[in-house]
C-alpha cells in the first residue's frame, strides 16, 4: 500500500536540507566577498594589479566563494526553485551587515540609527520576507531522473513559456544591440530571461548529479548534457550583460533590481516548469508571494541607502589641447567666483581665448618681423646719404 505518510516526510526533510544548503551558501558567498574585498583594499597602492594573487586572504575569499556556489549549487537538488530563488536576499543582507562592521566608521548608536533607518527597515523586511517564503514555500518533492525532466521539457505549458521567452528575448536584443537602448531595464530584463534559463538547468543537473552519486546513474542519457550546455551558455551571457551593467549604471541600483526580477523570473519557471505549485492551496500561495514581496521591498532599501561613490576631480586643472589653464568647478568651490572670472594666482581662466597660433617653419621670420626689418633698413639708408641726394628724393627735382 501507498504510504502518503513517508512521500510528506521525506519532502519536508529534502525542503529542509535544500533550505539551510542556501542559507550556508549564501552566507558564506557574502563572507568570501568581504575577505576578498579586504585584500584588495589592502594592496590598494601598489603598481602591480596582479599582487593580490600572492596573499593568503584572497584565496582563502575564493576558497569560501567556492564552498558558497557549491552548496547552492546542490541545494537546487533538494528545494523547489521557488524557495532556493528568494534566498539570495540573504546574500544581500549578509553583505551590507559585514559592511557596517568591517568598513563603516565607528559611531554613536542614535547617530547610527538616524543615518541608516532606511537600511535597518530593510533588515527587519528581509528578515520576516525569507521567514514568510520559506515557511509557506511550494513543498513538492519529485526525483528529477532523466525521464521525469524529458516529461517536463515536451509538455506544452512549457514550450509556450519558452517560446515567449525566446521571442522576448530577441526583441530587448535587438532594441540593445540595434537601437543602443542601453537602458537598466532592459539589460537586467536580458539578464532575468537568461537566469530563468540557468535556475531550470541548474535544478535538472543538480538533481541528476546527486542521483548519480546515490547510485542511480543519469549522465549516460542525452537529456544531461542538453541541460548542461545550457547551463553553462547562460551562465557566460549572464555575467556578460551584468558586466555592461556596471559600466553604465549604478551598483546599488543593479544589485536591487536584478534580484527582484531574476527571483520574479525564477519562481515563474519552477511553476511552470516543474509545476511546483500545484499542490499548494490559496492561502500558502498568498502568503509566499506576500513574503517574496516583503524581500523585494527589503532588499531595495537596504541598497537604497548605499552612497554612491564621487569621482575626484583637480579644481585647476591644464588642458594641454588649447596650451591654456582651465578651472574646473563642477563641485563646491573652493574660493567664490567673480563676474564670471576667475583667477588663481598666475592661472587664469581663459576658456574663450582661443590659443595663439605657430609660424609653419620656426626658421622663417613672421611677415611683419621681416616687413619691419626692411622699414628700418631704409631708414638707415636715408640717415647716412649726402644731404643733396636726401633734397632730390625729399622734393622730386635737384636743389
Amino acid at each position: 500500500m501507498f504510504d502518503l505518510s513517508q512521500v510528506v516526510g521525506e519532502s519536508y526533510r529534502d525542503n529542509l536540507i535544500g533550505t539551510l544548503l542556501a542559507l550556508f551558501g549564501n552566507l558564506l558567498v557574502s563572507i568570501s566577498l568581504c575577505i576578498q574585498k579586504y585584500s584588495h583594499v589592502s594592496l590598494a597602492g601598489t603598481k602591480d594589479q596582479r599582487a593580490f594573487f600572492a596573499t593568503k586572504t584572497w584565496w582563502f575569499g575564493f576558497l569560501f566563494t567556492c564552498i558558497g556556489e557549491g552548496a547552492n549549487f546542490v541545494s537546487y537538488a533538494f528545494a523547489p526553485l521557488a524557495v532556493v530563488a528568494p534566498l539570495n536576499a540573504v546574500s544581500v543582507l549578509a553583505s551590507s551587515i559585514l559592511g557596517f562592521i568591517f568598513i563603516r566608521e565607528k559611531s554613536k548608536a542614535k547617530d547610527f540609527a538616524k543615518q541608516n533607518v532606511l537600511t535597518l527597515l530593510g533588515y527587519i523586511l528581509t528578515t520576516g520576507g525569507t521567514y514568510l517564503l520559506v515557511a509557506f514555500g511550494p513543498n513538492s518533492h519529485e526525483q528529477l531522473v532523466a525521464e521525469n525532466v524529458v516529461t517536463h521539457l515536451v509538455g506544452w505549458p512549457v514550450l509556450l513559456y519558452l517560446y515567449l521567452e525566446v521571442i522576448t528575448f530577441c526583441l530587448l536584443l535587438y532594441f540593445y544591440k540595434r537601437r543602443n537602448a542601453d537602458y537598466l531595464v532592459v539589460i537586467l530584463l536580458l539578464v532575468a530571461l537568461l537566469g530563468s534559463v540557468t535556475v531550470i538547468t541548474v535544478k535538472a543537473v543538480s538533481s541528476m548529479l546527486v542521483l548519480t552519486i546515490e547510485g542511480n546513474m543519469q549522465l549516460d542519457y542525452p537529456i544531461f548534457s542538453v541541460m548542461l550546455v545550457c547551463m553553462v551558455a547562460s551562465v557566460v551571457y549572464q555575467a556578460r550583460f551584468l558586466s555592461q551593467a556596471c559600466k553604465l549604471h549604478d551598483t546599488s541600483m543593479i544589485a536591487s533590481f536584478n534580484y527582484i526580477l531574476s527571483t520574479f523570473f525564477a519562481v515563474v519557471a519552477g511553476a511552470v516548469f516543474y509545476m511546483e505549485f500545484k499542490n499548494d492551496d490559496v492561502l500558502h500561495i498568498c502568503m509566499f508571494l506576500l513574503g517574496t514581496a516583503i524581500c523585494f521591498l527589503g532588499v531595495f532599501c537596504i541598497t537604497k541607502n548605499r552612497k554612491r561613490a564621487k569621482n575626484f576631480e583637480p579644481y585647476v586643472t591644464m588642458n594641454m589641447a588649447n596650451g591654456v589653464p582651465t578651472i574646473h568647478d563642477k563641485s563646491r568651490a573652493a574660493q567664490p567666483e567673480f563676474n564670471g572670472s576667475f583667477s588663481y594666482g598666475a592661472l587664469v581662466n581663459n576658456d574663450g581665448v582661443a590659443p595663439a597660433s605657430l609660424p609653419a617653419k620656426m626658421d622663417q621670420q613672421p611677415e611683419f618681423e621681416r616687413e619691419t626689418v626692411k622699414t628700418e633698413n631704409k631708414q638707415h639708408q636715408k640717415s647716412t646719404q649726402p644731404a643733396d641726394l636726401r633734397g632730390v628724393e625729399s622734393t622730386g627735382h635737384i636743389v
